[in-house]
């Protein structure tokens, strides 16, 4: 038995290629999920270019569960979910460890959940990394970018003035309606300074952002979008803000699993307190060309494919997932 998964392409034209591989055999602690939608993420395109050896992309889908886990755990058959498996998330079919699955309320449609795990759950972690932020002066670079949608609206709903970078006016203007008190196209030279900076842009970026923070302030760096190393030179480090702190922060660090994490995002939508902002959705063959707009930068917020129902409904009643 086999299945469809988009696969690096490995020198051939274009950065994947449809491929027909073998069927996933689950762990004793992951249910098998039919794919119905998957987020690609620009962080994982830029993976692509140099593969490793038998990678597989995907790490953000939403769909139907077709076989329970061995060990008993999750969710039953027939259960809509949420999920973020480590790699092989672009295919009809992929295992997800039952910890890091969330289950969907009817509301919520699959092309929406699929918007949420890498962006939605690296953008709760960053502001509980950022602690108490009622009253606080948050800047966030790189704001229009899926992370930074989810980023200001998660922080101004806390309490947060934000002050969003977004170097298109226009992918700037939904980051006002999702909360945030000022969005530019370049950092401030001057002005009141900031409590907490979240940085994704790297080069010099960072080195400017750290500038601005008070005394004893936080600069989380969490990305480098611009792919230009982040220098910063150590003495202008030195005679800048006191004791201000740096810290890489990386969302999969840590011993928790993703489903909690993904259920907290999952209900904060289904209540309207939570709002992913859907740049594209694209049948799941246009897959390249979306891969080409995000790296374009032409998509705000999250990028989003779909697979036909004919072929879950396939996948649902093969013998391997019966």
């Amino acid at each position: 038995m086999s299945v469809q998964a988009w696969l690096p392409a490995g020198g051939q034209d274009g950065l994947v290629r449809l491929a027909e591989v073998a069927a996933p055999d689950p762990g004793p602690d992951q249910a098998l999920v039919a794919v119905e939608a998957f987020s690609v993420n620009r962080g994982e395109t830029l993976l692509l270019e140099r593969p490793r050896p038998g990678h597989r992309p995907g790490k953000d889908v939403a769909g139907t569960v077709v076989r329970a886990a061995a060990d008993g755990s999750g969710p039953a058959p027939g259960t809509r979910v949420v999920g973020h498996p480590p790699y092989g998330g672009w295919s009809t079919l992929v295992p997800v460890a039952t910890g890091d699955l969330a289950v969907l309320p009817p509301s919520l449609p699959a092309t929406v959940a699929a918007a949420l795990p890498l962006a939605g759950l690296t953008a709760l972690r960053l502001v509980r990394r950022a602690g108490s932020l009622a009253g606080r002066r948050l800047l966030v670079t790189g704001a229009s970018g899926g992370v930074g949608h989810y980023v200001v609206e998660l922080a101004a709903a806390a309490g947060a003035e934000v002050t969003a970078i977004s170097a298109s006016a226009e992918r700037g203007e939904r980051l006002l309606v999702l909360g945030a008190a000022e969005v530019r196209a370049d950092l401030p030279a001057q002005g009141r300074p900031f409590d907490v900076v979240m940085e994704s842009v790297g080069g010099e970026h960072l080195r400017a952002a750290l500038a601005l923070l008070r005394e004893e302030g936080l600069l989380l760096w969490f990305g480098q979008a611009g792919r230009r190393p982040a220098t910063l030179d150590f003495f202008e480090f030195w005679n800048g803000p006191v004791q201000a702190t740096i810290t890489h922060f990386d969302y999969t660090r840590g011993d928790r699993s993703y489903g909690e994490d993904l259920a907290t995002l999952v209900h904060l939508v289904a209540t309207g307190r939570l709002h992913p902002e859907l740049g594209v959705v694209r049948p799941w063959t246009e897959t390249p060309e979306v891969i080409a707009m995000l790296r374009g930068r032409q998509i705000r917020g999250n990028a989003v494919l779909t697979l036909p129902p004919a072929r879950l409904d396939h996948e649902r009643t093969t013998d391997h997932v019966a």
